[in-house]
């Protein structure tokens, strides 16, 4: 990939703790998302271990994908951030990472603008 490409998409990853979900993806709708993806996951970190009767535990995770034009990134990272109170500690956090291509989406593919590798 060059370091021209255009990206006309980003992907904002939302993690927080189970039962958060809804929340992040209400949040991001209400700011203009068509939905999202949420996918189930544990934390690893170094304070996320805790213990119940001297036995550790890892706290249950919840990851939402959300698939948004470049231009709302912004927008709606920041309703996600104040619906979940990722200003907190220890509530989650939020990524947006830059997508290049997009298929399989009814919703974006007026603008598809796939390539595919080949190989022989």
């Amino acid at each position: 990939m060059s370091d021209n490409a255009k990206f006309e998409f980003t992907l904002i990853l939302t993690v927080v703790n189970r039962g958060f979900a809804d929340t992040v993806i209400n949040a991001a709708q209400e700011a203009g998302a068509r939905g999202g993806t949420i996918f189930y996951a544990r934390g690893t970190g170094v304070h996320e271990a805790e213990k119940f009767f001297a036995i550790p535990i890892q706290p249950e995770k919840e990851v939402v994908m959300t698939l948004v034009r470049k231009e709302a990134t912004r927008h709606i990272m920041e309703h996600i951030v104040r619906a979940a109170g990722l200003r907190t500690e220890g509530k989650g956090l939020a990524i947006a990472l830059p997508v290049s291509n997009v298929a399989g989406i009814s919703a974006y593919s007026e603008n598809l603008s796939c390539e595919t590798d080949k190989t022989e």
